[in-house]
């Protein structure tokens, strides 16, 4: 019987397929300090971004056939070395573009009306200040006819185009690898009706230059924040930042000089360097909007998560029945 670890959880519906199929499946956290002693009973392991699956824990494996991860960044996991000791390594990249997307689009909104600090300030001093939060907060601005710059332009870019184009946003976007695409905007209530706009990527320069609002969608890991001080003094005075995608491809000690500079009006982050422990001043910072990495938490986004990993696990090692 195959075995596998879902050390990080998996949705109910893709363990029972997995079942169905004859697989054991365990969702006993086991934790990273002793997973070197257990992991070797297990042909297979899911993980989302918790576990990491490095080169010393492959090794002490040699039955390990598929390292799987219940989303789409990959940076936890060793993936070219376990690639040459023969695993197969996988990943959702479909399931999660929504719920990201909409994260991203919610934040949007949130900076634009400074929804956050109202928030916060309404729940500590609204009954006694409720005039002076309404004058403070009474200058946000609307987001259609702004100009919303995504950085990256696969599934979850592509996903929030549609969605920011829908609210009357110009998109605009880059990518390492340049792309035509066609932008299908659905009518509500009518699944044989769509508009169509098409969109060809522009330079990163633009990007930097043109955007109102930057919306980062690239892998980390990298020695070098993609987008540090140079890169934000390149940037409109006054723009807002969002990155749902891994901490520290916005420079964070570059982020908080540039908002208390003024150069940024505001920031939005669900990923951070050290997590789960994240720099304090962020969390803490009035213009920055935070969330503890929930960009795939949906129960929508979840459930399918599982369920395209079980597809592939059927796929890889076809049923036991």
């Amino acid at each position: 019987m195959i075995k596998i670890l879902a050390n990080d959880g998996i949705e109910a519906d893709g363990k029972l397929l997995l079942e169905e199929a004859g697989y054991q499946v365990d969702t006993n956290h086991i934790p990273q300090d002793i997973l070197k002693e257990m992991l070797p009973e297990y042909d297979a392991v899911i993980v989302r971004s918790a576990t990491k699956i490095r080169k010393d824990l492959i090794d002490a494996c040699p039955n390990l056939k598929v390292i799987a991860r219940a989303g789409v960044g990959m940076d936890n996991i060793d993936v070219e070395y376990a690639k040459s000791k023969g695993i197969n390594v996988i990943n959702t990249p479909r399931a999660s573009s929504l719920a990201v997307s909409e994260l991203v689009m919610a934040q949007v909104f949130t900076l634009a009306r400074f929804l956050h600090i109202a928030n916060r300030d309404m729940s500590t001093v609204g009954a006694e200040k409720f005039k002076d939060l309404k004058n403070k907060y009474s200058e946000g601005s609307q987001v259609r006819g702004r100009t919303l710059g995504i950085i990256g332009f696969g599934r979850i870019g592509q996903e929030l185009a549609r969605i920011a184009m829908g609210v009357g946003m110009k998109v605009i976007a880059s990518d390492l690898g340049e792309k035509d695409v066609d932008i299908h905007i659905p009518v509500p209530d009518n699944n044989n009706v769509s508009l169509t706009m098409h969109l060809k990527t522009v330079s990163f320069e633009k990007i930097l230059r043109d955007s109102d609002f930057i919306s980062v969608h690239v892998p980390g890991g990298g020695d070098k924040a993609l987008i540090g001080l140079e890169e934000i003094s390149r940037m409109k005075d006054g723009v807002y930042l969002i990155n749902t995608s891994r901490g520290g491809v916005i420079d964070e000690n570059a982020l908080l000089k540039s908002l208390d500079s003024g150069k940024v009006a505001g920031a939005a982050l669900d990923v951070f360097l050290n997590e789960p422990t994240p720099d304090s001043r962020l969390l803490n910072h009035p213009k920055i909007s935070v969330t503890p990495h929930i960009g795939a938490s949906t129960i929508e986004a979840q459930r399918y998560i599982a369920l395209e990993l079980a597809d592939a696990f059927i796929e890889f090692f076809g049923e036991e029945n």
